[in-house]
């Protein structure tokens, strides 16, 4: 078996990730990252660049580059409920460089983030190498075990950080404890096209016992239509017609498309929806971060916002130390400690939400009536940068600390 050695071993490209391994790299940390897939050309993956990795990307140089590449631009977010209006977001009160979310396919995003990161000698991505298990040194780890396309890998580290997402595998060999918070629906994606005159921007639909959102994405919509957890295998018994008919009820200026576009299931694309997080995130060797350390729900659209958030503390924390050594397990718990509380807050909304607006929404035969804080939000635009501010920035929004070497 082939053996290879680093500073910092970092399992999973997506944007914590590579976020990470960029900031350790330029910080002159050794990294190597590890991508289970030959590229990052996945559908319906979280597309979204927010206002506060738009101003990472400012601090660290990248944003003018960044915004060449196609992008949509969101700067507000509103809610139809029946055949009511209301506009409940505004990302231009923001204080920060870009005042907007940026749409943009995630495999742009992480290509142009990874072309970055191997101008730095001591950066190195591995595509189609997966990680399968940890290696253990007594209580610490020490790398992982891996298959890639030359075989079966051994990657020893100072440090492993998993960032393999939700499924994480490094998490679940690592036996940390898990706590399930439960999520009373799931998501199917699909898409509809954009026509001339569509409006641009970030709407959510509500009308009988159904809830559709749409994001705008200039040629098409990126729809997410909520279901009752667990419910898609009873939608595809009912049919492909039925589910068409329900998508036009809900999909209102957008109706007539949904026959055309949905020509059968395998264009609709299920998330099942978990949240979750780690009692602790960290044992000796191992850190977690993003969506390995705390799974979330789709609400908000804020998982890859706090995972971003994640990989720029655990920069800024663990770099320094990468620098002289290996960290210790107080080093790692600096991380959780700097994190876990935006992670609670966030999570607490999103339980509430799902609980209270989400479940009793999807289960109801009739349109409800506008909730008193999205008619607040309407008729007072001034604090409509509240709810920008939670999801575009979230809570304790991170900043580049660590100095380039």
């Amino acid at each position: 078996m082939e053996t290879i050695s680093t500073t910092c071993l970092i399992v999973g490209g997506g944007p914590a990730g590579m976020m990470c391994g960029y900031l350790l790299a330029r910080a002159g940390v050794d990294v190597t990252v590890l991508e289970k897939h030959k590229d990052f050309l996945r559908d319906f993956r979280g597309d979204t660049v927010h206002p506060s990795t738009l101003q990472i990307l400012h601090e660290l140089g990248l944003l003018d580059d960044f915004l060449k590449l196609p992008f949509t631009k969101v700067s507000h977010a509103g809610i139809d409920i029946g055949d009511a209006h209301f506009q409940v977001g505004d990302f231009g009160r923001l204080n920060t460089v870009c005042k907007f979310i940026a749409m943009m396919p995630q495999w742009d995003f992480l290509d142009f983030l990874s072309g970055r990161a191997k101008k730095f000698p001591n950066f190195r991505l591995m595509m189609e190498t997966e990680a399968k298990d940890l290696i253990a040194q007594g209580d610490r780890i020490a790398g992982v075990l891996a298959t890639g396309p030359a075989g079966n890998i051994q990657i020893k580290a100072g440090l492993t950080i998993a960032a393999d997402g939700r499924g994480s595998i490094l998490r679940d060999k690592s036996g940390l404890p898990l706590r399930d918070l439960g999520a009373p629906f799931d998501v199917l994606w699909l898409r509809l096209p954009v026509l001339p005159g569509d409006p641009a921007g970030l709407i959510g639909k509500v009308k009988g016992g159904q809830l559709l959102v749409m994001i705008y994405r200039s040629d098409y919509w990126q729809c997410a239509y909520i279901i009752a957890k667990g419910g898609f295998d009873a939608i595809k018994a009912e049919g492909l017609s039925k589910f068409r008919n329900r998508l036009k009820e809900v999909a209102g200026f957008a109706a007539r498309r949904v026959d055309e576009a949905i020509r059968d299931f395998d264009q609709v694309k299920l998330l099942t929806v978990t949240v979750n997080r780690l009692e602790s995130w960290a044992r000796p060797g191992l850190q977690c971060i993003g969506d390995a350390a705390h799974a979330m729900s789709p609400i908000g659209g804020v998982g890859i916002n706090l995972a971003i958030q994640d990989a720029v503390a655990a920069a800024n924390i663990l770099g320094p130390v990468l620098r002289r050594g290996v960290p210790r397990l107080s080093d790692l718990k600096k991380v959780q400690k700097r994190r876990e509380f935006p992670t609670k807050v966030i999570q607490a909304f999103q339980v509430a939400a799902q609980n209270r607006l989400l479940a009793p929404t999807i289960k109801a035969t009739d349109t409800p009536k506008p909730p008193w804080i999205v008619r607040l939000f309407n008729d007072h635009p001034r604090l409509q940068g509240l709810p920008a501010r939670l999801v575009g920035l979230g809570i304790r929004p991170e900043h580049v600390k660590i100095a380039r070497q």
